[in-house]
């Protein structure tokens, strides 16, 4: 491993991608952490604080995951990635239902390029809607509610008053959010492994050191230590699953071409346990955020009450045994459905068909399409079982230790232990394939 370390910087190609990466995540958290114009640094500071004792910001917390923080001290990269994401998915499902869509990916890297300008465009709106709701919740005091006496929602702006600071405010996080895209895609081309997942990667592990302090300093050394005893037990389990794959195996019929012989190979389709990746529990979070979101803007002077008191208790609470239960339906409901829209068992019998290839013991066709799906929907079962568990894991963390929010707080639990165990592996993996390229041993065995 060491002697793969020293080979990876003594590469000078290979140096410089790495250290353009570290450079591109230098500046994006230096922006998570600048404040956007008009926002009171210290009264911000103060109300976060606060709302990180209980769960105040629950609503928030997967895009506030996301940007590292930066959501709640309404930074300039306050949005973060998070409308690149959103316009990603929905351009990829798209091309289920426009045709056009379906057009554009069939024609390769034109077509791509196309649409990576429209998912550009999608971005830009998608920010500026949330921008705009993010300020707004600001400045009515809606985005942090009180949690304690030094805490003022209604002052971490210094003129909520005026419409001209709020919509600069407005533009420079949308701007801030542009920014963030491009740096993603600067590390895509120039550096190495996925832009965007590296800064989703740096967001997440920004915050690591802040959670372990307060389960540190909230429930001491022992308690600390079995988190992360438990903690490395469960990123040992997830890498396991996550390298897991069912390989089906094709053989390619030999066929001339010209004078030359082509085929009579053998290789497999992998189909990996999580096909779906961290997609279905962004969903199902999204989801299970417009009834506190609904909640948030609707609630008065008064308190909660009715069917509102009903959903605060059930769905929106994170330790309601009704909110884990929902949550990890969701999950299996939406892993069945990205699963379904992504891999096409049909279109890969249809390309295997043309160029000579089938599954042994199976007809071409039809055949292999329902074989596939055979295939695709029992591998698919136990990969949303373990998103779902792994999900859960905070929720039930949450409920185990009577509310408290510094147990709840488990920095490898759910989304952001899936999105580091998948960006680490991705990444060394592409480092791995440059240095074989060089005959260099790699980091994976």
């Amino acid at each position: 491993m060491l002697s793969s370390v020293v080979a990876t910087f003594r590469t000078p190609e290979l140096r410089k991608k790495i250290f353009f990466v570290l450079f591109i995540l230098v500046l994006y958290r230096l922006g998570a952490t600048l404040p956007s114009p008009g926002v009171d640094f210290r009264e911000i500071n103060r109300c976060v604080d606060a709302a990180a004792q209980g769960d105040s910001a629950q609503i928030y917390s997967l895009i506030n995951m996301f940007s590292g923080g930066a959501l709640l001290q309404l930074s300039v990269f306050a949005i973060g990635i998070m409308p690149y994401i959103t316009a990603s998915i929905i351009v990829q499902l798209l091309t289920v239902v426009i045709p056009r869509f379906e057009q554009l990916r069939k024609e390769g890297q034109s077509g791509q390029a196309k649409m990576t300008q429209y998912t550009r465009y999608l971005t830009v709106a998608l920010a500026l809607l949330q921008a705009t709701g993010i300020v707004a919740l600001a400045a009515n005091g809606r985005l942090l509610p009180a949690s304690g006496t030094d805490c003022d929602p209604t002052a971490i702006l210094h003129n909520s008053d005026n419409l001209w600071v709020l919509v600069i405010m407005v533009l420079v996080m949308t701007a801030g959010a542009c920014l963030v895209m491009w740096f993603g895609e600067l590390i895509t081309e120039r550096g190495v492994g996925n832009g965007m997942s590296l800064l989703i990667f740096a967001g997440i592990a920004a915050r690591l050191p802040a959670e372990g302090r307060n389960i540190l300093n909230g429930r001491g050394g022992l308690i600390f230590g079995l988190v992360c005893g438990a903690a490395l037990v469960i990123l040992l389990a997830v890498v396991f699953i996550e390298q897991g794959q069912r390989r089906v195996p094709v053989q390619y019929a030999k066929r001339m071409v010209g004078r030359k012989m082509y085929g009579g190979s053998s290789t497999y389709i992998p189909i990996k346990v999580n096909t779906a990746g961290v997609i279905p529990v962004i969903f199902a979070s999204s989801l299970l955020y417009i009834p506190q979101l609904v909640i948030s803007l609707t609630q008065g002077e008064t308190e909660v009450s009715g069917w509102k008191l009903w959903i605060q208790t059930n769905l929106v609470d994170p330790g309601s045994m009704w909110h884990i239960a929902t949550y990890f339906l969701l999950i299996i409901f939406f892993t069945y459905f990205y699963v379904a829209v992504t891999f096409n068992p049909e279109e890969r019998a249809d390309d295997m068909k043309r160029y000579g290839g089938f599954i042994p013991g199976i007809r071409p066709g039809k055949p292999t399409a329902d074989y596939l799906s055979f295939v695709l929907s029992r591998i698919t079962l136990p990969g949303s079982l373990y998103l779902g568990i792994i999900a859960i894991l905070p929720n039930l963390f949450l409920e185990i230790g009577n509310n408290n929010s510094e147990v709840a707080n488990l920095p490898f639990g759910g989304t952001a232990l899936l999105i580091m165990v998948g960006v680490g592996l991705d990444t060394l993996k592409q480092i791995n394939s440059q240095l074989m390229q060089r005959k260099y041993e790699g980091f994976l065995k």
